[in-house]
């Protein structure tokens, strides 16, 4: 019947959703993906290659891998022109070039903790862009996290990291908050959703267009590639650094991560997220020997449990009139609306 909706099939009241566990898995292992790329881009800028140029290889490399989804998909150009340019220049070229430019100025973690801001900047949109009220619980947390971050970057030393490093780094954050809020359109359009796999293809290849105007990889050290990279002593041949950040980094990264935000929400899947800063400092602190002090070990907490309350205290989306639930045949309305 035209403006209902269905029961959810399989399940009773308060049972989780179908799909919606699974969704939680591809959440986590995004978060695992996308944190593993900061300690596998950091050796190689170390070996002189430029940050953009990274991200340019990174970005190139993905696109290439998904040409032959983006020429499955070749519609949504036509279809979605808007929601591709977008996903390229903010999803993917946006966070991406932020980010490594300021893993080269301050460490991994720093740099982490400080783009998963963007949990709680989502709140931003929601308030001020969607005009939805904001909890105070979620208002709290966003207080949390930029104390969080006021441990993390020590600013009763006066700020002792780069500040352009930081402001980068919350470049990052501001151009993930596109990632959730991009990754999300469409997911309530039923059939006529863009797939997730295309919108990613084209995203890449957006990125790809876009980054090589900035980076011009045409004056990389390309020989730096065919020789190796220290990870804390440790000597890697640079190929497979690659190989890493193009294929688990990146393709598995935001493949799961888009997939998830469709099944789960922005809100959801920003909270789970939120384990991509504890995997990269943990690597970080594994692999190439970045410690950092208690206090900033304290205030990342402290930013990770501020963007998780802030996010899971956001608001449901308002349901339009004509999706109300109507009750199954032979439910009766009791007079307060509630099926008996």
């Amino acid at each position: 019947m035209f403006g209902t909706r269905k029961k959810s099939q399989g399940g009773a009241a308060g049972q989780p959703e179908p799909g919606r566990g699974l969704g939680l898995g591809l959440a986590l292992l995004s978060a695992f993906a996308f944190g593993g790329s900061g300690v596998a881009a950091k050796p190689l800028i170390g070996e002189g290659l430029d940050s953009l140029h990274v991200v340019w290889l990174r970005v190139a490399g993905a696109a290439l891998v998904m040409l032959p989804v983006a020429w499955r998909h070749r519609a949504l150009v036509r279809q979605r022109p808007v929601l591709l340019a977008g996903f390229g220049l903010l999803a993917v070229a946006g966070v991406q070039a932020c980010y490594f430019a300021a893993i080269s100025r301050i460490p991994v973690g720093v740099a982490l903790l400080v783009e998963y801001l963007a949990p709680a900047l989502v709140l931003g949109w929601v308030r001020f862009v969607q005009r939805r009220p904001v909890t105070r619980a979620a208002a709290l947390g966003v207080v949390l996290a930029v104390g969080g971050l006021a441990c993390v970057v020590e600013v009763w030393a006066g700020l002792s990291f780069d500040a352009v490093g930081l402001l980068l780094a919350l470049g990052a954050a501001c151009c993930q908050v596109g990632y959730f809020v991009l990754s999300d359109q469409g997911s309530d359009a039923g059939d006529q959703a863009p797939d997730p796999l295309g919108v990613i293809a084209y995203g890449l290849l957006v990125g790809t267009v876009v980054l090589t105007v900035v980076a011009r990889p045409w004056g990389m050290d390309w020989s730096v590639l065919g020789g190796s990279a220290a990870m804390d002593g440790t000597m890697v041949p640079a190929w497979l650094l690659l190989c890493w950040i193009v294929l688990l980094t990146t393709v598995v990264a935001y493949v799961t991560g888009v997939v998830s935000v469709r099944r789960l929400s922005p809100a959801v899947a920003g909270v789970v997220a939120c384990l991509e800063a504890v995997v990269a400092t943990v690597l970080a602190w594994v692999l190439l020997g970045e410690r950092l002090s208690a206090p900033q070990l304290v205030g990342g907490a402290i930013v990770l449990a501020g963007a998780f309350i802030a996010q899971s205290s956001t608001p449901a989306k308002p349901q339009p009139a004509g999706d109300a639930v109507l009750p199954e045949p032979g439910e009766e309305l009791s007079r307060s609306g509630r099926a008996t």
